[in-house]
């Protein structure tokens, strides 16, 4: 059976699943708190009625705040679950894609979603309690969750994009499936809950996975060769980690200071950005059930749709602004684009300008596949996967602590003023902004590349172009 070199069926597939179950978690999550504290059916499934009382003097209305502060640190324990053994199984799965193929690092996920997928139906069928989902949580992190996924999809296109002027074109087109994929999936999401409800949903996110892990086990070839590790004998597991861990240590060890310094400056830049911009999104949901929004969950869904259209206009931003301004610069617009966003929603607090906080955010996705691309260009083809298993890992930590952080945050903030973790998420990026300055005015060219291997100062070079 001939196979192919097309990955992104594989994450058009993995991402629509995912992003179709997971408002609903959060949704089903606030549903069934909501029932323990009123002891009463939340709303049934084709109304349009909503319970959000507005009337500050209303002992509802402090039940319901109550409700937004259990769903918010509820959240912030079923991402810490997940988050430990992920991070462990990103960091060894991903780094080892250079030597043992990167197949592994898509199917695994996959598994992983189709496990939490079906637990999910059995939890939502049967009523099972809430605290199922902690061991949810933790298989799924075995796995290695969306960390692994993307870590191993972005090595896999680093892999077949041999032209670096191509690079960060064609990881911005990932990152825009993801981003389009993923409004058109929350869009749907709405309307498969009040459709079937939250079993079936459930159901058909497994069967998408399914069809995802034949696609890759049956028709997908692998970018790097392994016939030569087929043919060894099994090693330990002390040699496995050794080994893991010895290619990225040698990525820093080895390197140029210059190139060490660069490499780190951009992983701490890539890090601050996704720190405020995962902490901040997350609320959203919250935010928006909330009052004076109190969105359904079709509302809901057209919320999580726009940013289907961010998603777009970043991806056309790299793809127009690359051609005439080098990548810090193309960072520089994402990360202002965010700021005005954030601002803006701290303060929303009617149903059009919530959806028009997604004006000034057109070009806030632009940051994360540049940064990518940033450092893929940095490193040599042989270092791929070490430099994609730190960004893997490093997302899982920094979205794992920027999760708990804002999500303890607004739990602490809702009642006296929900959109102040807005407003902190904004101020946060000033950070990456400043490292950002510190790097545009020192000088990464002239004597200093005379310094490295010809071709790592290409690879610097083509950074700075």
């Amino acid at each position: 059976m001939r196979k192919v070199l097309c990955v992104e069926p594989v994450i058009f597939l993995y991402t629509f699943a995912s992003s179709l179950t997971s408002p609903l978690v959060q949704q089903f999550i606030y549903r069934r708190l909501w029932e323990s504290e009123y002891n009463s059916t939340f709303v049934s499934p084709g109304s349009n009625a909503t319970y959000c009382e507005q009337n500050k003097s209303s002992p509802a209305y402090v039940k319901q705040k109550e409700v937004q502060e259990k769903a918010s640190v509820f959240n912030m324990q079923l991402d810490l679950t997940g988050a430990v053994p992920s991070l462990i199984v990103a960091f060894v799965i991903v780094a080892n894609g250079d030597r043992q193929g990167r197949k592994r690092s898509l199917v695994l996920p996959s598994m992983g979603a189709l496990i939490a997928d079906i637990c999910l139906t059995v939890i939502s069928y049967f009523s099972l309690s809430l605290s199922v989902l902690f061991a949810v949580a933790f298989i799924s992190g075995l796995f290695g969750s969306m960390a692994t996924f993307l870590g191993g999809g972005f090595a896999f296109i680093a892999d077949v994009c041999h032209d670096e002027k191509q690079k960060t074109t064609r990881i911005a087109v990932v990152d825009l499936i993801f981003g389009v994929v993923s409004g058109l999936a929350g869009l749907s999401s709405g309307y498969f809950l009040r459709g079937i409800g939250f079993t079936w949903t459930f159901v058909t996110a497994s069967l998408l996975h399914v069809v995802n892990i034949i696609y890759i086990i049956l028709f997908l070839e692998d970018t790097v060769g392994i016939s030569q590790f087929q043919d060894q004998s099994p090693v330990s597991c002390k040699e496995l980690l050794r080994d893991t861990f010895s290619g990225v240590y040698m990525l820093f060890k080895t390197a140029p200071y210059k190139k060490r310094i660069l490499i780190i400056v951009l992983l701490f830049t890539f890090m601050t950005y996704l720190f405020t911009m995962v902490g901040g999104s997350s609320l959203f949901t919250l935010y928006e059930l909330d009052e004076p929004l109190c969105w359904n969950e079709v509302y809901i869904g057209y919320g999580a749709a726009a940013f289907t259209s961010v998603s777009l206009t970043s991806f056309l931003g790299v793809y127009l602004f690359s051609k005439c301004l080098k990548d810090i610069y193309i960072v520089f617009i994402g990360i202002f684009s965010y700021v005005g966003g954030m601002v803006m929603a701290a303060f929303a607090k009617t149903t059009l300008l919530m959806f028009l906080v997604r004006v000034p955010s057109l070009l806030c996705f632009m940051p994360i596949p540049v940064l990518r691309s940033m450092l893929s260009k940095v490193v040599l083809t042989g270092e791929q996967g070490a430099v994609f298993a730190c960004i893997a890992c490093l997302e899982v930590v920094t979205g794992t602590i920027s999760l708990s952080v804002f999500n303890i945050l607004y739990a602490a903030t809702v009642a006296w003023f929900s959109g102040f973790s807005f407003l902190l998420s904004a101020g946060l990026c000033l950070i990456p902004l400043t490292v950002l300055c510190w790097l545009l005015c020192t000088s990464w060219n002239g004597e200093d590349l005379a310094l490295l291997a010809p071709e790592e100062v290409s690879s610097i070079e083509s950074v700075d172009s």
